[in-house]
């Protein structure tokens, strides 16, 4: 029985126990304490995501020094 439920309702048993966990925390922390910790998941989602797209560094380095030092560069 439990393995049909799974099989057929698995995101909204997954949506729940987030919810759960999300009110678990809010009830340990406080509001402002679990929207912080809500923000640095979507923030890690996020750089996840980045990287998974591209097989580069996450962040360019070397052409984000040379977009700078041309724009700031102080003899034209």
């Amino acid at each position: 029985m439990w393995r049909e439920w799974w099989s057929v309702y698995w995101k909204r048993i997954i949506g729940a126990a987030a919810g759960l966990m999300f009110g678990i925390i809010y009830l340990i922390s406080g509001f402002w304490d679990m929207l912080f910790v809500a923000l640095l998941i979507g923030a890690g989602y996020w750089f996840g995501k980045l990287k998974e797209m591209s097989n580069g560094p996450l962040v360019p380095w070397k052409k984000l020094w040379y977009e700078l030092m041309e724009r700031f560069r102080p003899f034209r």
